[in-house]
């Protein structure tokens, strides 16, 4: 047969590089501004745009998406094209991903700070930028796809597994995630409430973590780490033993995070079994990469690409043996809502995503710039010092979290809570807070040094556009003697048949936790106290998301002794059947808040929200200055109540038309009992309808177990 010659792209390649190097160094600067804020809270700069609520999900999304996700982009496009030994399907396709990809992180930039969000944990884009979210995904897996059947190696090697489980895998989450009723065009409503609503964003949220942070970088894992350590993938049949048993499994795993919630116990109970069955697929994966350098160690020492690597590997094997054990009830009831959690999750995203990341630019940039690295000594810097920022953050925060978590649960020898005061907690860690923020620092001074050392090793290089390559037409790929009727090696050949097969494996757990939930009444029983918001507390309460306040705050009181007693009944699930969304949380800076209704007045909240100071000397909350400023836009109430009433809220026939003066009548209520304490606002401020949502919460259980008292008498 004769070669046939052809090129790689190797510019939208670089272009990826770039974008992956400038959104890390955003993302993580505002994680280390919100790192700071909560031992310094006058670092937003008294701005309603830059408080910690509004600028969290913005870090999580500018690391996820921006740093992580154009990473990806650059590792599939660099290693497919010479796996496939074929240029990408269409250049233009190409184009249009990286510059759409690009204006979606931009438009998350943009509304985010503002408060268009919808607080869904990793997906909180409004619904016009998810549509275009998903052309754009569909983009790529065109592009993909097209690439994989015009290839010529026959074969598909272990790494494009991976591709397009992630593929298939974000399509599905995303979209079954993202079921909205639009109120406008930068407002609407999940379909799913309460208990529904929180089993399908944590299925989505750890899916998220498995498909995007970790699939696709398993894939580039197994290109990359063999080509630097120069030695073949340590085993063939482990690499299918891995990713099957992987993409099955994870899927299940989701409800760890909602332990001792008001998810029914069933599916708590699923999400353990399958968290632990992990390790084994997870370690899978670390000791097939770390095999792979057998014979190859003493180039660790002097490669700072392949010290990324390991340290990389063997965080994510850190962080993989972990969360296991974190979704053990026992170990889950003291770390969860801790900083103990947050460091769990940046052992994998500073170790796993950012080394692994590191080591593919360190290693891919001189390749495509034909030339040498420019400095070794500040690769080998950076790599010493974002190690060192790891330990000063991961550390301090398993402290943070072991302190807090213990706190929270201790008694005095006469029964009652030893620091019955949740902001003694708070001011406890504070010193950990600090050491955190430094080691966020450090690590973030480490990719300042390989920005630094990649552009001058751009500058005196030369980009390769378009690499020459040749190959023989769909040569095949080498079977290992014993193997040629391997159905595996008959799979590797058919990339549709992979796809649907990858697609039927990762539907299935989801869907034995998810139609149960939905379909069976007793799941989620009702109580006939409770009823939908007012139009005055609903809009509160889009207040409340609005600012971000469940970043801080969760609304779920666990069936702990030492919650009930600090907050008060625990949280049953029919409680939160016209919760669009749910407002769970998933971190406690501050106390729960879902028996607050009632338990301060009015003032109390008025004064907290001005200057949460007055109220709670030493608190690390910003004070919400704008709430008392900004009107209250009413003109979207009766589009809200009609778009509640289509989502099943039993609001009575035509009550958007009175919805405004029942909205007026409650917040002149308001504002006549905060003037008895000499407080003058007008009714129409933003903070009046936030006091309204915030009495309301927990009110209707209390009128449950009144009605039951009256009942028994």
């Amino acid at each position: 047969m004769q070669l046939e010659k052809f090129n790689y792209d190797n510019k939208i390649v670089r272009n990826f590089g770039i974008a992956t190097i400038i959104w890390g160094i955003v993302g993580m600067t505002v994680g280390l501004l919100i790192a700071s804020q909560l031992f310094q809270p006058a670092l937003n700069m008294s701005s309603q745009y830059t408080t910690f609520g509004r600028i969290r999900p913005l870090h999580t999304n500018a690391v996820i998406f921006a740093f992580v996700g154009n990473g990806i982009f650059m590792g599939v496009y660099y290693s497919l094209q010479r796996l496939l030994k074929a240029r990408m399907y269409s250049d233009t396709l190409s184009k249009i991903h990286f510059w759409g990809w690009q204006l979606l992180i931009v438009s998350a930039a943009i509304t985010l700070p503002l408060g268009i969000t919808t607080s869904h944990e990793y997906a909180e884009l409004e619904w016009p930028i998810d549509i275009f979210l998903t052309v754009i995904w569909v983009v790529f897996g065109i592009n993909m796809f097209g690439t994989i059947i015009k290839r010529r190696e026959r074969h598909m090697y272990v790494a494009i597994w991976f591709y397009i489980a992630t593929f298939v895998t974000v399509a599905v989450l995303h979209i079954v995630n993202s079921f909205q009723l639009p109120v406008s065009f930068f407002k609407s409503y999940y379909l799913y409430a309460g208990v529904q609503d929180a089993l399908v964003q944590w299925w989505y949220g750890h899916n998220a973590v498995a498909f995007f942070l970790t699939t696709p970088y398993l894939g580039m894992m197994y290109y990359f780490l063999p080509k630097m350590a120069n030695r073949p993938v340590y085993s063939y049949k482990l690499s299918i033993l891995h990713f099957w048993s992987l993409i099955f499994i994870y899927i299940w795993a989701g409800p760890h995070h909602l332990l001792y919630t008001s998810l029914p116990s069933w599916a708590q109970s699923l999400g353990v079994a399958f968290s632990i069955m992990l390790i084994a697929p997870s370690w899978g994966g670390m000791i097939n990469g770390l095999l792979t350098l057998r014979g190859a160690w003493d180039k660790v020492r002097d490669d700072a690409t392949l010290k990324f690597m390991v340290v990389g590997l063997t965080a994510y094997g850190m962080a993989t043996f972990e969360g296991p054990m974190l979704s053990l009830k026992q170990i889950n009831g003291i770390a969860h809502f801790t900083d103990w959690i947050v460091s769990h999750v940046h052992v994998g995203a500073l170790g796993w995503n950012g080394f692994l990341t590191f080591a593919i630019l360190y290693w891919l940039i001189p390749r495509i710039y034909q030339t040498s690295l420019y400095s070794k000594k500040a690769a080998s810097f950076h790599f010493w010092i974002g190690t060192l920022g790891i330990l000063f953050y991961a550390i301090p925060m398993y402290w943070s979290g072991f302190t807090q978590g213990l706190m929270w649960k201790e008694f005095t020898p006469e029964g009652m809570l030893k620091y019955p005061n949740f902001l003694e907690t708070t001011l406890a860690v504070i010193p950990m807070h600090v050491l955190r923020a430094i080691g966020g620092a450090l690590y973030l001074a480490g990719v300042i040094v390989m920005t630094w050392n990649l552009y001058k090793t751009m500058a005196q290089g030369k980009l390769l556009a378009n690499e020459p390559a040749e190959s023989l037409p769909l040569a095949p790929a080498f079977v290992p003697h014993g193997s040629e009727k391997s159905w595996h090696r008959s799979l590797e050949r058919r990339p549709m048949q992979f796809l649907v097969i990858s697609l039927i494996v990762i539907l299935i757990g989801g869907m034995v936790e998810m139609m149960p939930t939905f379909m069976v009444s007793s799941n989620v029983p009702t109580i006939a106290t409770v009823k939908p918001y007012s139009p005055l507390e609903l809009q509160g309460r889009d207040i409340y998301i609005k600012e971000g306040c469940v970043n801080c705050h969760t609304q779920t009181v666990r069936p702990f002794r030492s919650e009930t007693e600090r907050y008060g009944e625990y949280s049953k699930a029919g409680e939160y059947v016209y919760d669009h969304p749910f407002l769970w949380g998933s971190k406690r800076t501050g106390p729960d808040l879902h028996r607050v209704g009632g338990k301060y007045s009015n003032a109390w909240h008025f004064n907290h929200m001005f200057d949460p100071t007055t109220m709670s000397p030493g608190s690390i909350m910003p004070p919400y200055p704008w709430l008392m400023e900004q009107d209250l836009d009413v003109s979207t109430t009766p589009s809200k109540i009609k778009a509640m009433r289509t989502l099943g809220v039993p609001y009575p026939d035509g009550y958007e038309d009175k919805a405004v003066d029942d909205l007026n009548k409650q917040a002149s209520e308001i504002t006549a009992n905060l003037a008895k304490d000499n407080i003058k606002v007008a009714s129409n401020k933003e903070v009046v309808a936030l006091i309204a949502y915030l009495q309301r919460l927990g009110i209707d259980i209390k009128a449950s177990k009144t009605a039951a008292n009256l009942d028994n008498n």
